[in-house]
């Protein structure tokens, strides 16, 4: 066994003092779907809701055994490590400075004081996340105080391995395929690290959203890079730039294991797991259970674990999420309709509508010519096919649309 696997089973060993193993689960609605053993490894069941905590307990523990003096501990984070690192402050009796960006939602900034209480300092600033970051490091070295990186650490990564020791320790034995959330890499470097020295045999997938291909990119590139642009939904993973150790640590993965998951398909997985597993995933959360189609049928008869790393979910999103989700699955479009300014006009367009379809938005634009008004209307309905029929006849009839559905600039200020 390697020392890093010997690390591993000292961390998941000392873990205990916090919280007991999270749930390792065979989930039989996707394992028939699937045609596989499906089982979820429940990190949304951490006290903190994420794996987030075992990185930052054992690299908080690792330090103080270092230095036991070692009583003030600073990050930059606008989630889970926060909360991570704040539970294991009140744990250790320590202070917390954690910076956030001003844009930090209310909901974040509470749940992270209450799993410190009066151990943490929350400190808003920044707009934007790089901002945060410089602020808490530059506070950090003057007050001299240790700052806990949340994934291009070599004992955070430790500690996120032990996410790998429990599955291998609850299954029993050695899963064909363990599929993984990727962000920062700090919990694929983790988990891969172990069980590739403990279970040879088992196959891994890394799962990014597509708005965040870290890893895909530093791949590509031989060496982590900074991505140009990222998009936040998927705020658990939406990282720039793979972690240093990290990369070091998945320098072995090939192109054809990493999958990118759009942000909109997301959202269907999510509202799946909540309507019929009962199960809160936050997108990035949701990651794994996401990709399992398209691994299709090199997963049948096979044991797959899926790593469901957070459920720190926002229900105030829940509209935003069913929104994408209809437009991914072809059930809720948006067109700008040139109506006609004439009697019977408007009734003449609704007669088009069929039994499952539902307007749920209307509204006129301009009044673009003398005899035309230009119309911003959405519907949702129970099939995507009925859209080829609706638009049949609003061509038969000679009606002039557009649909914007796809169109991000105008989504934007219209939608």
């Amino acid at each position: 066994m390697t020392q890093f696997a010997l690390s591993a089973l000292a961390a998941t060993r000392a873990l205990r003092a916090l919280f007991e193993p999270t749930p390792l689960q065979r989930n039989d609605f996707l394992s028939k779907r699937h045609g596989a053993e499906i089982w979820l490894k429940r990190e949304d069941l951490t006290p903190v809701r994420s794996y987030k905590l075992r990185g930052a307990f054992t690299a908080m523990r690792k330090l103080r055994e270092h230095d036991p003096e070692a009583r003030h501990f600073v990050c930059a984070s606008a989630g889970n490590h926060a909360q991570g690192m704040a539970f294991a402050c009140r744990h250790f009796g320590v202070k917390g400075t954690i910076f956030m960006p001003v844009t930090t939602p209310q909901q974040k900034i509470d749940k992270t004081r209450t799993f410190g209480g009066d151990a943490v300092e929350i400190v808003l600033t920044g707009d934007y996340f790089d901002q945060t970051l410089a602020a808490s490091k530059a506070y950090c070295t003057d007050v001299q105080a240790h700052f806990l990186a949340p994934f291009d650490d070599a004992d955070v990564i430790e500690g996120q391995a032990s996410v790998g020791v429990e599955i291998l320790d609850q299954l029993g034995r050695a899963p064909d395929l363990v599929v993984l959330p990727v962000g920062g890499g700090g919990l694929a470097a983790g988990v891969t690290g172990y069980l590739r020295a403990t279970a040879p045999g088992t196959d891994f997938r890394f799962v990014e959203p597509a708005g965040g291909a870290s890893l895909t990119a530093a791949i590509a590139a031989g060496e982590p890079v900074t991505l140009k642009q990222v998009n936040s939904f998927v705020d658990g993973a939406a990282v720039a730039r793979i972690g240093a150790l990290p990369f070091a640590a998945l320098d072995w993965v090939v192109p054809e294991q990493i999958l990118r998951a759009p942000e909109d398909r997301i959202c269907v997985t999510m509202l799946e797991m909540l309507n019929v597993e009962g199960i809160v995933l936050e997108p990035a959360g949701a990651l794994a259970v996401d990709a399992l189609p398209e691994l299709g049928p090199e997963i049948r008869g096979k044991t797959v674990v899926c790593v469901t790393s957070g459920g720190n979910f926002d229900f105030e999103r829940l509209p935003e999420v069913k929104e994408r989700a209809q437009r991914f699955s072809g059930l809720k479009k948006y067109f700008i309709l040139r109506m006609p300014q004439r009697p019977g006009a408007l009734k003449e367009f609704l007669q088009m509508l069929g039994p499952d379809d539902d307007i749920a938005r209307f509204e006129y634009l301009k009044k673009s010519a003398r005899n035309f008004g230009s119309v911003l209307i959405g519907i949702e309905t129970k099939q995507a096919g009925a859209f080829a029929a609706l638009t049949d006849q609003l061509d038969a009839a000679g009606f002039t649309y557009r649909d914007i559905t796809d169109d991000e600039a105008l989504a934007e200020f219209l939608i």
